[in-house]
């Protein structure tokens, strides 16, 4: 069932590269610059629309992530006096905090006492008459009493697990701190993660509770165990002067708490430190949630080569950096991610003879003046390696690809920073491409050999495939079916639906073109026989010849959309070629489907899918829910696969949260919100159980309680 779920899988392309282009994962070509958006402060609107996520594209929320990141990374490496030097060199103002300074200055102490020399014990005395005591007298009220407790590590050792103070040594203290100054430091920044990383920690998250409580095994346990780690960062504690804030809505409250696993309580101290902003609340107590990002980088790389976002590997020079990154069919298990190449020896004989057809389809040019290009010759090498990747990259008018390059996080220095304290963009992990790597990818250019451009079947397979689902896209469904058969005559023969409504679209472009008696040509040599064959064909092909009474009125809306179509070609020939899918539309796929059931389950509508764009991926076209013919091709594609579907209205028979429900319409949403605040109940559990006592709150709570 989960494996069923439609996507629109254009909208997750737009976030996957919203991610990549937000933590500097391509190379910055010529011709693109890095987003320099400012961020947007959340607003306390309640509605998410008029409260967009600060803006992770600009390059000041990069960089702070990057500072965030490597003030961590000392913390939990014990090096403290490093922490503190970047918090006075970037952000100052935090360290105004006194509990801030208070946390740092304890485990400096400790710090320096696991040293274990005469000397770092001397510093340790120093650090508690200097810094420390000063602190503890005015950071928080039980900041004095902690102080006097902290002394005894000075007599009890570290390795005395019995001790008093065993707590205070223990080096889970280094990542409870750092965790702790990342979420206070994030929040302050404004520096969250890339709205695709929060959507598949929140779609994830949920998607763990459903099959928990559900009692069902998820299809992607082995991904998401590993993806999404149980660890979170601790909570941000909001200042005392934020104790006092005004009493929050209390469906604020329930829907913070029940989104993201918190106690009431929890959720409550979690707005206090937002200062009452639910959406700025939410995106906190995501951001805590621990995702690996070596797996992350390489699910999206791998879903990426599979989109043509970016280049495979043998496509890109030796030069070029992008060349050293494995990018085929991902196979995630036991711990460890690897990249594994399609089997060409698995290639199916009829596509092994076809391949010189396709290839002469994407370098006739180069083959024509294959003579010219002398082994010793290497400048018309270079030039007829070039000419290929044209002949690829442009044959359908298919945009310049991206290069990937990975993730770099080192942190330079710059005197003359536009913004104080921080380092200029260029110096900050997106470095534009300097001559001397041109000329340095050039000079490997003149190495490769004509011959090594061509060998590689894994860059035909996806050089084709590409090239098949951008002519699908343009609408240029004759020339496909032309193609694809030139390549597999029985390809058709096992994709009948596939066929159909490629040629539906043909016909219905004939028609709305005024040539009638191509488009029955095309009814009578195609769509008849398929739809003989098929009794499922039968009602959208009577639909489809209904064009022929209105020809200018909308033809186009009888049959399939060309995006749907392509990303369908796309994935049956995929399997034809024995290239699986990638694993990242595996876990949106089942994520989007749990989350589905899981607010129908809670009777009442996601409040934060908008915020977090699930409700764009969700996103399905009309004709498809009438369309028979379309229907069956989902069923056949989205079975472990996928399907593209671009359009504004949503699916509301499987996809979607619900707008509404039984249980609420015999309950008041103050019963419930009444229920679950005393008795600490899920919504669904709420509901079921007004719905026993005729939706009386109090009836309820009197008879738990009795």
């Amino acid at each position: 069932m989960m494996e069923s779920m439609p996507v629109n899988w254009e909208a997750l392309d737009s976030l996957v590269v919203d991610f990549a282009d937000c933590e500097r994962l391509f190379f910055l070509d010529d011709s693109s610059s890095p987003p320099t958006s400012p961020p947007i402060s959340p607003s306390s609107s309640s509605s998410p629309s008029s409260t967009p996520i600060p803006s992770s594209s600009s390059s000041s929320s990069y960089r702070s992530r990057l500072v965030i990141r490597q003030i961590r990374r000392s913390i939990e490496a014990g090096d403290v006096d490093a922490a503190i030097h970047q918090l006075r060199l970037h952000v100052p103002t935090v360290l105004d905090d006194r509990r801030i300074l208070f946390w740092l200055q304890k485990q400096k102490f400790i710090e320096l006492l696991r040293r274990g020399t005469e000397r770092d014990r001397d510093l340790a005395i120093e650090c508690l008459r200097v810094a420390l005591a000063p602190c503890a007298l005015d950071a928080y009220p039980e900041a004095y009493e902690e102080f006097k407790h902290l002394l005894l590590a000075l007599i009890f050792n570290k390795e005395d697990q019995n001790s008093p103070v065993a707590h205070e040594w223990s080096e889970r203290r280094r990542f409870d701190l750092a965790g702790l100054l990342s979420s206070i430091l994030r929040a302050h920044l404004h520096a969250y993660d890339p709205i695709f990383s929060m959507t598949l920690r929140y779609l994830i998250s949920i998607h763990k509770v459903f099959c928990c409580r559900q009692g069902v095994s998820s299809p992607i346990s082995d991904l998401t165990e590993r993806l999404l780690l149980e660890d979170r960062d601790p909570s941000a504690i909001p200042q005392e002067s934020l104790y006092e804030a005004p009493p929050f809505d209390e469906v604020d409250i329930q829907a913070l708490a029940h989104a993201v696993e918190l106690t009431r309580q929890g959720a409550i101290d979690s707005l206090r430190f937002a200062k009452g902003d639910l959406y700025q609340a939410f995106q906190n107590e995501l951001c805590r949630m621990k995702l690996d990002l070596s797996i992350l980088d390489k699910l999206v790389q791998e879903y990426c080569v599979y989109r043509g976002i970016i280049d495979g590997v043998s496509n890109s020079p030796p030069g070029d950096c992008s060349s050293n990154i494995e990018c085929t069919s991902s196979k995630l298990s036991d711990g460890e991610t690897s990249v594994n190449n399609a089997d060409a020896e698995g290639f199916p004989e009829s596509y092994a003879d076809a391949i010189s057809i396709g290839e002469s389809r994407f370098a006739s040019e180069v083959i024509n003046n294959h003579e010219n290009c002398s082994v010793s010759d290497v400048n018309n090498q270079d030039t007829c390696y070039r000419r290929l990747r044209r002949s690829r990259n442009y044959s359908t008018g298919h945009r310049r690809r991206k290069r990937w390059r990975g993730r770099v996080e080192e942190l330079e220095y710059s005197p003359c920073s536009s913004v104080p304290g921080l380092p200029k963009p260029e110096v900050m992990g997106w470095p534009p491409r300097s001559s001397e790597d041109t000329i340095q990818e050039e000079q490997d250019c003149k190495n490769l050999s004509f011959s090594e451009s061509l060998k590689n079947v894994e860059d035909h397979k996806y050089e084709i495939i590409l090239e098949m689902r951008e002519l699908a896209c343009k609408g240029m469904t004759a020339k496909v079916v032309e193609e694809i058969n030139a390549i597999d005559p029985d390809f058709f023969i096992q994709n009948p639906n596939l066929l159909f409504q490629l040629k539906q679209v043909e016909f219905l472009a004939l028609v709305h073109g005024g040539d009638l008696a191509e488009a029955l040509k095309v009814a009578c040599t195609h769509l008849g026989p398929l739809a003989s064959q098929n009794q499922d064909l039968l009602k959208p092909l009577k639909e489809t010849l209904l064009c022929l009474l209105k020809p200018s009125e909308d033809a186009f809306t009888k049959g399939t959309p060309w995006p749907i179509l392509a990303t369908s070609l796309q994935v049956a020939m995929g399997k034809k070629f024995g290239i699986e899918e990638p694993q990242l539309m595996r876990i949106v796929r089942a994520t989007l489907h749990t989350h589905n059931e899981w607010f129908k389950f809670q009777m009442c509508k996601d409040r934060f899918e908008q915020l977090l764009k699930i409700d764009q991926l969700k996103d399905i076209d009309t004709p498809m829910s009438s369309n028979p013919a379309a229907k069956a091709l989902l069923d056949d594609t989205a079975n472990g696969s996928q399907i593209t579907i671009c359009s504004s209205s949503k699916m509301q028979e499987d996809g979607g949260s619900p707008q509404a429900s039984s249980g609420e319409n015999v309950c008041d949403e103050n019963a419930i919100l009444k229920v679950m605040e005393f008795l600490a109940l899920p919504r669904a559990d709420a509901i079921h159980l007004l719905m026993q006592y005729n939706g009386n709150a109090d009836a309820v709570i009197q008879q738990i309680f009795s």
